[in-house]
């Protein structure tokens, strides 16, 4: 049993590579929420949407989000009302967003809207949000606070970054089946998603940091900074903010107290040495995913270092 840590792109690139390798009930997902937001009175879960469409095979290969072969008929149509229409949603996307909305509404919990959806679309594997209670993901930057979404949609992760919250977090508490997915699981993954922003929020949780240093599982990592830069996205600006390194050494920094492997670049040699120095065991690889092949090997590679018997086909 493999359990995942995830968000953001490259969250869903290696689970796109873990499911063409390992029976479908042998992964469970724990998902990211501090990036839901509410848009046109609906309730978005970015992070727990690509997961379900990259397990359902219909997640946009183009695009890294949403579904494959969408229309953006209604996001026209909004915008000509006179809406706000930055955050672009499908039209077969809108659905997820409408059922959700409706069974929170009815009094499901976010996990049970979750499984109701996923079962829906014929995802086998288990896709757990990181809480239930409501975690909003916050960006300081010169001109105010911004919601995550705004920060990195609206503005296009321009604006200085000096400081990330995640605001409710405070109260939260994992989701039903999260804390037992960890305990239980044969190997425990963090995907190379962004640490502060996307593995961050779920590290947050009360609770979660503990589970995951007691968890007799090995825990391993996949670096989303390759030399000294994110392969995508704002991760590095948002360590530096967090003042990490950005390097292999600041992913291992952020994960330190509960880490045992951390999986970093090829490109990254040398300083995989230095921080094997350190005693944390450190592998080199080919991290940054292009293709369906791609994704399958770093999936095999992670696979065969934290659990061999898993690094098999089917």
């Amino acid at each position: 049993m493999i359990t995942v840590l995830t968000g953001g792109t490259g969250g869903a690139k290696l689970v796109d590579g873990l499911r063409q390798l390992l029976p479908p009930r042998e992964l469970t997902l724990i998902v990211n929420t501090g990036d839901d937001l509410e848009w046109w009175g609906q309730h978005v879960s970015p992070d727990l949407d690509s997961i379900m469409y990259v397990l359902a095979g219909m997640l946009s290969r183009d695009r890294g989000w949403g579904v494959d072969g969408d229309t953006f008929e209604c996001v026209q149509a909004m915008r000509r009302m006179g809406a706000a229409a930055w955050f672009n949603v499908g039209d077969r996307d809108l659905a997820t967003h409408l059922t959700r909305t409706q069974l929170l509404r009815s009094g499901r919990t976010l996990t049970e809207a979750t499984t109701e959806i996923a079962a829906a679309l014929g995802v086998q594997s288990r896709i757990l949000p990181m809480s239930d209670t409501r975690v909003e993901t916050r960006v300081t930057t010169p001109d105010g606070e911004l919601s995550f979404q705004e920060y990195f949609v609206r503005e296009r992760y321009r604006p200085e970054v000096r400081g990330v919250r995640f605001v409710g977090v405070e109260r939260a508490t994992p989701a039903p089946g999260v804390l037992e997915a960890i305990s239980s699981a044969d190997a425990v993954v963090l995907a190379p998603s962004n640490p502060i922003t996307s593995i961050g929020p779920i590290l947050a949780v009360p609770g979660m940091r503990e589970a995951l240093c007691e968890t007799q599982a090995p825990v391993a990592a996949i670096s989303p900074i390759v030399g000294d830069a994110a392969v995508s996205g704002p991760a590095g600006a948002l360590m530096a903010a967090q003042k990490l390194p950005v390097s292999v050494a600041g992913v291992a920094l952020a994960y330190e107290d509960f880490l045992d492997l951390l999986l970093v670049d090829e490109q990254d040699a040398d300083a995989a040495a230095v921080l094997g120095e350190t005693g944390l065991h450190v592998h080199c690889a080919k991290t940054i995913m292009k293709t369906a092949e791609d994704k399958a090997a770093l999936a095999a590679t992670v696979l065969a270092l934290v659990t061999p018997s898993a690094a098999r086909a089917g």
